[in-house]
């Protein structure tokens, strides 16, 4: 691990004095390379509080382009970036916020032909996915390159976070479960109304998305308890 610059120092130095986080800590957050799936309502707060505590290279993934009607909840896009791809308007908020962040777009939907490729050149994948085919595919392929996978999901007035890690093992010896060993398939199609649908209240995104963040801050500098194992259900 590269040590910190003093300008880094001095960007980070709430966390430097962080017992939990200290400099060994800020240093793995420096190397540390995070996807985030979706720059959504769950991504925008997941990127921006990331770029904030120092992940070195942020991935972002994302075909979408930002619309007024997006802004509700998605507070890494502007009113300006009506129009823009989702990722480009998120690479320029995370730039903004800190410039020290490398940021790697992806203006293209994730699919079972580039999902492993993808996903493979990262650390930990932050899924803000907005649908189930997605999450199931993205799961997979945490699952075959071994990467941990730090998941998130969004009701009209409640959210869902845990994460799965199956490539490590519990204090039982057994593997910690996957997202298919908590949800082994989809429901049917049409059980599950989508946000365009039935709505979602635009600060539970903000909750979602901000412990979904403070999960992955866990997992690169090993601080707290992990979620893995445990699934977090918030209830607006």
């Amino acid at each position: 691990m590269s040590p910190l610059t003093p300008e880094e120092s001095q960007r980070y130095k709430r966390h430097l004095v962080l017992r939990e986080v200290g400099g060994q800590g800020q240093q793995k957050l420096k190397a540390a390379r995070v996807l985030i799936v979706g720059a959504g309502g769950l991504g925008s707060p997941v990127l921006l509080y990331l770029a904030a505590a120092g992940v070195g290279t942020l991935g972002i993934i994302d075909d979408d382009t930002v619309s007024i009607d997006n802004l509700q909840r998605q507070v890494a896009h502007g009113t300006p970036d009506a129009g823009r791809p989702k990722v480009e308007s998120a690479a320029d908020a995370v730039r903004r916020l800190n410039p020290l962040v490398t940021v790697e777009t992806h203006n293209k939907r994730l699919d079972p032909s580039n999902a492993l490729d993808i996903i493979s050149r990262y650390d930990i994948v932050a899924d803000g996915s907005d649908n189930f085919a997605t999450r199931y595919l993205v799961s997979d392929a945490c699952y075959l390159a071994k990467k941990t996978l730090v998941y998130a999901a969004l009701g009209p007035l409640d959210g869902y976070v845990s994460v799965f890690k199956p490539h490590e093992t519990q204090s039982d010896g057994l593997p910690y479960p996957s997202l298919r060993c908590v949800f082994p398939e989809a429901p049917p199609a049409g059980l599950v109304a989508n946000c365009s649908e039935v709505g979602v209240l635009g600060p539970v995104a903000g909750v979602i998305g901000t412990l979904q963040a403070t999960e992955i801050v866990k997992e690169i500098a090993g601080v707290g308890e992990s979620l893995a194992g445990k699934l977090l259900i918030y209830d607006a």
